[in-house]
């Protein structure tokens, strides 16, 4: 239908929902979407050990002779990191300490670390990436601090699904003043995913998207975000309807090329869109990646 990715989400014991394991499910779909780039949006990787996210990550690398792309980010749910041994205060440290040594294990011919959650001496990785030096990284980033650690290590901003336009704007110019601090050059993609439904007309769509929105919301606020930014808490958990016209991209298909078009006039080079929800039918999600397909992707590519 035209689309540029494919993307897989992380998480553990997601109850109510059913969430199966990204990197296995990636590497079934490399061999049907031809061209499409494999993205894991995003893996928590906090929760994981470095070497055998690198290793498994090279290998899928392979798989998909080059097409994918490495989406991270911390998490935000107590029960995931409890059910890894970690704590919801180390997911920073932890994810900054095992990017930085997932980098040499695919960069370097022999590697010793010794850092404060990670361990390994005289490794000699034979698992490298089939992309040189590695995959795209994309790191996503909710609050002020992610998006500071973002620009400090130098890598591509992924802004999350929740934040409005005023609050996306400000976080753009702080990651790109981080990175100026920190001697980076601005990375040349910057990615945002957003809640995503096109059908006739705005109310058709609102009218079709609604019980999965506020099923979807309603598990959101149940999880808490804990960790996270008061301020953006508060409009994740608070009034659906604000957080619809702020955030979301609903409408006609005109009118959905029209919001996914401010987008790439703030920056943006890849928009990652949500085309199904919870208690979707299947028939009903696959007519509206057809709608997608053939009356926004078009025009967009003409922008």
């Amino acid at each position: 239908m035209g689309f540029d990715t494919y993307c897989w989400a992380h998480h553990y014991l997601i109850h109510p929902y059913q969430h199966f394991q990204p990197l296995p499910v990636l590497a079934r779909l490399a061999a049907e979407p031809g061209n499409m780039k494999l993205a894991t949006s995003v893996l928590l990787l906090p929760l994981l050990n470095p070497v055998d996210v690198a290793e498994q990550v090279a290998t899928l690398d392979h798989i998909s002779e080059g097409r994918l792309i490495l989406g991270l980010g911390l998490g935000y749910r107590p029960e995931e990191c409890e059910a890894f041994g970690t704590k919801m205060s180390q997911r920073g440290a932890r994810h900054t300490e095992a990017l930085a040594l997932m980098k040499r294990l695919w960069t370097e011919d022999e590697v010793t670390h010794h850092g404060n959650y990670f361990h390994v001496t005289n490794a000699r990785p034979t698992a490298k990436p089939y992309q040189k030096p590695y995959p795209k990284i994309w790191l996503a980033g909710m609050s002020d601090p992610a998006i500071k650690r973002i620009g400090r290590d130098g890598d591509t901003l992924f802004i999350g699904p929740v934040q409005p336009k005023d609050m996306i704007r400000h976080q753009i110019e702080l990651h790109h003043a981080t990175l100026e601090e920190n001697g980076h050059p601005i990375p040349e993609d910057m990615v945002i995913v957003r809640e995503f439904f096109c059908a006739g007309s705005r109310d058709e769509a609102m009218e079709k998207a609604r019980r999965g929105f506020e099923r979807k919301y309603k598990e959101y606020e149940d999880h808490g975000f804990q960790g996270e930014d008061p301020e953006l808490i508060r409009k994740i958990t608070g009034d659906l309807e604000t957080l619809m016209d702020e955030t979301f991209i609903v409408g006609s298909p005109q009118e959905c090329i029209e919001q996914v078009a401010q987008y790439r006039d703030m920056g943006f080079t890849e928009v990652c869109i949500r085309l199904f929800y919870p208690e979707t039918p299947q028939k009903d999600v696959l007519e509206h990646i057809d709608l997608v397909g053939k009356e926004v992707l078009p025009v967009l590519r003409l922008l």
